[in-house]
């Protein structure tokens, strides 16, 4: 029987950002995140082609799994599939989510981003299993992103949507308690993370200031910088 999966209780939702990532693969901050105890981890990867992308998702795949690390891949639905990842991340621009369901089946996650109260309502109504909040605030590392939504859509969707959801887009370490005080509970920094000198040091003061303890019991071994 399949076993639906369920958006894991989490803090900090890592996010591949190869571009922005200080000369480093999306392979190695992958295996800095997983060092850091982050538990949910999105491939997206906009530059590479379909081939590399493969490649580089199954090297990562295996390193998620051997962790207990769950992998989303954004977007490509196909590449979630030929990599058994865990769940797929999709865009109002993407394929419809009912299709996907029937793709991809019960036993993968299924995210969707949410830019209006009209998106994330129609997201409870298709069953997706968390919604993408955001962006929060204005964020260039996607090049086709829409404009911020503000603090008032986390507090909206806090308040009215009764589905896990990950605040997105321009979150830093300076803004994030701003975040967290209007009821978001999980947060996904891309270059705030990707791009630190010490990645594994950022996450730490990250959790820091949202009082969180998830990751703290990981047994990774510390960095020598740390």
């Amino acid at each position: 029987m399949t076993v639906k999966r369920v958006f894991p209780d989490i803090d900090l939702y890592g996010i591949t950002a190869e571009q922005y990532s200080a000369g480093r693969t999306n392979i190695e901050v992958v295996e800095e995140l997983i060092q850091s105890g982050i538990r949910v981890i999105q491939y997206r990867e906009k530059e590479k082609s379909q081939l590399n992308r493969y490649r580089e998702c199954l090297v990562i795949r295996q390193l998620t799994r051997q962790a207990g690390v769950l992998l989303i891949v954004n977007d490509h639905v196909d590449l979630a599939l030929a990599v058994e990842a865990d769940g797929v991340h999709l865009g109002q621009d993407d394929l419809p989510v009912p299709v996907v369901r029937k793709l991809v089946g019960d036993s993968m996650l299924i995210g969707l981003s949410t830019h209006s109260p009209a998106q994330a309502q129609t997201a409870v109504t298709l069953g997706v299993d968390y919604i993408g909040v955001g962006p929060v605030f204005p964020t260039e590392t996607k090049k086709d992103v829409v404009s911020a939504v503000g603090l008032e859509y986390v507090e909206y969707v806090a308040n009215n949507i009764n589905l896990p959801f990950v605040a997105i887009g321009g979150i830093k370490e300076h803004n994030i308690a701003s975040v967290q005080a209007r009821g978001a509970r999980f947060f996904a920094l891309v270059t705030e993370i990707t791009g630190a000198q010490n990645i594994r040091r950022k996450i730490a003061g990250l959790r820091e200031i949202l009082g969180s303890s998830k990751g703290a019991g990981c047994s990774a071994t510390p960095h020598p910088d740390f």
